[in-house]
């Protein structure tokens, strides 16, 4: 079901409108970003005009600081032109959407003021160490999977915060990790991204050596203390990571079910009478697929929005909200890939042409699921807590 290239700027001030009008442009330009291991430069001025990554950002830096049903709607509408600009707009978007919230006012001034439109990508695992000096710190790290580090004007890495050369510990035992924001031009790639699937993301390696970054310029990874914005913010950044990786998801599981319900209608597989949209047990299972993405999607948004109500009343986020929320977005993930795997049986050599979108939908979901974020250690600390084995998880 591939649709056609337009030149159609998005007008709509529905965020989901505007993310569907620029998916003719996303899906033209899937094979460039496959091939050339990073995003299309006319893809990534189409999301930034379709304000797909201001809809993580506070509105007092001048984003729309959607609620997590819009987030999810359009990142998975993304998603599902191509998993690669999907994937995308769940890393830049978010980034971007932390450094608006938690950055100081010096940072935040210079990267967002005046109608400032840059990206931010990298990764937030505390894979460096910040000497802490007068006016901030200096940065040594080395990172991995650096999710849209190949368009960003801006890279983000985690690090253990050094006074006196030992880490600040937090109550719960863990170094007080921090995030840092980093001008591209500090940062040496070292590339790495050689992979299976999600290949137009620029997930790059990166690396920097004693880069001094100012305090202003970092953020705990752990805060749930925004300096800017709602109730979103004060969940953390785990809450807006975990939606993105559920909207992701669906977005993919969406689409390898809208194809196969288009080729069923007329392939008939080697060995059979009957076009495959006739024979019962593809009925059968492709409408428990759908059942299954539809009742993750409307979970994922029942709990994310339930949390944010709460939150927005003045309550804080209990470790069981949490498990919660990290249980609703490894099921989606989980729903989305078990409906990637039957499509990609049901069609069979339709799914494994090279440049075919179902053949995509395979390698990209099979690729994403291996992030941590969303694997079986999810599933485990969430049913000690809500089993009352539990009372805190930092994983969480």
């Amino acid at each position: 079901m591939a649709t056609s290239p337009s030149s159609t700027s998005p007008k709509s001030n529905d965020p989901l409108s505007r993310a569907r009008a620029i998916a003719p442009i996303i899906e033209a330009n899937a094979q460039q970003g496959q091939d050339d291991r990073t995003l299309p430069p006319e893809t990534v001025k189409a999301m930034k005009e379709a304000g797909v990554f201001r809809i993580f950002q506070p509105k007092a830096v001048g984003g729309d600081e959607c609620d997590f049903e819009t987030q999810v709607a359009v990142a998975a509408e993304v998603a599902r032109a191509d998993g690669s600009t999907g994937w995308n707009v769940i890393a830049n978007g978010p980034s971007s959407g932390f450094a608006g919230a938690f950055l100081g006012d010096d940072a935040v001034a210079e990267l967002f003021g005046e109608g400032k439109d840059y990206c931010f990508g990298g990764q937030f695992a505390p894979n460096g160490e910040g000497v802490k000096v007068d006016g901030g710190y200096r940065v040594t790290g080395s990172w991995h999977f650096g999710s849209g580090t190949g368009h960003s004007e801006y890279v983000m890495g985690g690090f253990i915060p050094l006074v006196d050369g030992a880490p600040p510990m937090l109550p719960n035992g863990l170094p007080d990790m921090h995030v840092a924001c980093i001008p591209r031009e500090e940062i040496t790639f070292t590339d790495g991204w050689f992979v299976m699937g999600l290949e137009g993301t620029g997930s790059f390696d990166y690396e920097c050596k004693d880069v001094f970054v100012r305090e202003s310029w970092t953020y705990p990874l752990f805060t749930r203390e925004p300096k800017r914005g709602g109730g979103m913010y004060r969940m953390g950044i785990f809450a807006i990571t975990g939606a993105g990786h559920a909207a992701w998801a669906l977005g993919v599981g969406r689409r390898a079910l809208d194809e196969i319900n288009t080729l069923a209608r007329g392939h008939t597989r080697m060995g059979h009478t009957t076009v495959l949209a006739e024979r019962p047990t593809f009925q059968k299972d492709y409408i428990r697929a759908e059942a299954e993405l539809k009742a993750a999607r409307l979970l994922v948004v029942d709990v994310f929005s339930e949390v944010q109500r709460k939150v927005d009343g003045g309550a804080d986020v209990s470790i069981e909200d949490r498990a919660q929320m990290r249980t609703a977005a490894s099921y989606a993930t989980d729903a989305s890939k078990d409906a990637v795997d039957m499509v990609h049986l049901a069609a069979g050599t339709a799914a494994v042409r090279n440049g075919s979108v179902l053949e995509r939908c395979f390698r990209d979901m099979h690729t994403g699921t291996q992030h941590t974020f969303i694997g079986e250690d999810t599933y485990l600390q969430s049913a000690e807590v809500l089993l009352g084995l539990r009372t805190e998880s930092p994983f969480l």
